[in-house]
């Protein structure tokens, strides 16, 4: 698996030596077994349809194991150099507020994953790492499994790590009508008076 790179578009860290600790390579995200999604397009979509993100949004949302949303917030990203721990402290409060921790149980059970809506293309940057690193530690923090860093871009939607993606969402995209265009169409009935009536009409 091959993964792009492009200058963050973020200030860089005060310190090397902070730029070190505070962000996740892609290759070190990829080794940290994070659970695939089972339908990612309808996590983005469904999240997508809730929020309206626009660019420097994020959106961290608590899934079960069924990966129904169980809660989600945004916020929007202060222009600040990209700190994973600031991104970390942003996301424990915005998980405080919106559902209990599990940090009694022994294994966690749900999943925590963040969708950032940014410009530029979809090619991992430092801003990501960022990112990766403040959704691993909250989790941590929140009693938490850590799941999909999501980005959304111009060019669509990528969970980065996994090379899954697509064209839309996208930012400035309308909201696909999710919920209904998911939705089967309606059989209709046959047999029974109605039918007989129907058919006598067509007949004349």
């Amino acid at each position: 698996m091959t993964f792009g790179f492009a200058p963050s578009s973020a200030a860089s860290l005060s310190t090397p030596a902070a730029s070190a600790t505070r962000l996740l390579e892609p290759a070190e995200w990829a080794a940290a077994g994070i659970p695939l999604l089972r339908n990612p397009r309808e996590v983005v979509s469904g999240l997508y349809v809730r929020h309206h993100p626009g660019p420097a949004t994020a959106i961290v949302a608590v899934l079960d194991q069924d990966e129904r949303v169980r809660a989600s917030a945004s916020f929007t990203r202060h222009p600040a150099p990209a700190d994973g721990w600031m991104f970390r402290n942003a996301l424990l409060s915005q998980l405080r507020r919106v559902i209990p921790h599990d940090l009694r149980r022994r294994t966690p059970v749900r999943t925590a994953v963040l969708l950032y809506c940014r410009d530029g293309d979809a090619r991992w940057t430092e801003e990501d790492g960022a990112w990766m690193w403040g959704l691993r530690d909250a989790c941590t923090l929140h009693g938490l499994r850590c799941g999909a860093y999501i980005t959304l871009t111009r060019d669509g939607w990528q969970v980065l790590g996994e090379g899954r993606g697509g064209r839309r969402p996208s930012t400035g995209s309308a909201p696909e009508p999710f919920a209904t265009a998911e939705a089967p169409p309606r059989i209709p009935r046959t047999g029974g008076v109605a039918s007989d009536v129907l058919r006598r009409a067509a007949a004349r």
